[in-house]
């Protein structure tokens, strides 16, 4: 696991990420976007520990890895191991999301998307 996370690190940029998720939030669909929009904010704004943070460094580094960007061009399908990785990173740190953590990610994610029906989200807050 140690030797994933530093591979993909170097290619976690929290600028980069932002500007990606905006622009592909359509294709990579909600509960990609809400996923990593978790990830992000837990490594912002929670208090994770040292390790946490690692995988959240790596895991939004594997989605945003020049690597990985070629089955990404066929839509909806190349972003399903996408939302794998991150849903493994979510369930390893799942017990740094809290309450506040998710109200800034749905928050962000009302910005990008017309509307946001909750029963979507339910499946990856569930796992908290």
């Amino acid at each position: 696991m140690k030797e994933l996370i530093k591979k993909y690190e170097k290619d976690y940029d929290p600028k980069k990420l932002l500007g990606f998720l905006k622009t592909k939030a359509k294709t990579l669909g909600i509960q990609t976007v809400y996923s990593a929009l978790l990830l992000y904010n837990a490594l912002l704004w929670g208090e994770a520990p040292t390790w946490a943070k690692m995988i959240v460094i790596g895991t939004l580094g594997y989605l945003l890895s020049p690597i990985d960007s070629i089955p990404d061009i066929t839509p909806y399908i190349g972003f399903t191991d996408d939302l794998g990785v991150l849903a493994m990173g979510l369930v390893l740190i799942a017990t740094y999301i809290n309450d506040g953590i998710k109200a800034r990610a749905k928050k962000q994610l009302k910005k990008w998307f017309k509307s946001v029906d909750d029963s979507e989200l339910e499946t990856i807050d569930s796992k908290f």
